[in-house]
């Protein structure tokens, strides 16, 4: 159940196998308490995650997109988190040009050893999102329609 908010929000988390995912994994078994708006997307490499997919979730019904791989120069494939870095941060700038706040998407670095900073990372974005509300009953992405 969700400390945060009664109603819960759409949340989409893509998250890198390889740490992110280990992340969240051991905050789960470590028993951290966390929101229950993620819905996790597991990915191989978070340089792996196109920009579209983030773009397309905010449009169909997501209330926020968070990214999470593994830490710069950790990166199970060498540099897929620098990839991602600069298309993540790209995305970032567009997304007020497609009318939608700026603040509904993160990305972040998590490694399978830091089930705490997942915690704090997931609980902080939540609350974020939820002070901002939900996406599509604001005139914020009415572009999409």
């Amino acid at each position: 159940m969700s400390e945060i908010a009664p109603k819960e929000l759409r949340i989409v988390g893509f998250l890198c196998n390889w740490c992110s995912y280990g992340g969240a994994d051991t905050a789960g078994v470590s028993r951290f308490r966390q929101p229950t708006d993620l819905r996790v997307i597991r990915v191989p490499c978070s340089g792996r995650v196109d920009p579209l997919f983030i773009v397309k979730s905010l449009l169909n019904g997501a209330d926020g997109v968070l990214v999470s791989g593994c830490h710069p120069r950790d990166c199970h494939y060498t540099d897929g988190n620098f990839y991602a870095r600069r298309r993540l941060e790209m995305l970032k700038r567009l997304l007020p040009f497609l009318g939608i706040d700026e603040k509904r998407f993160h990305y972040t670095w998590i490694s399978a050893s830091e089930g705490a900073r997942w915690q704090k990372t997931v609980t902080d974005f939540t609350t974020q999102v939820h002070k901002l509300g939900p996406l599509h009953s604001t005139t914020e992405a009415q572009i999409g329609s």
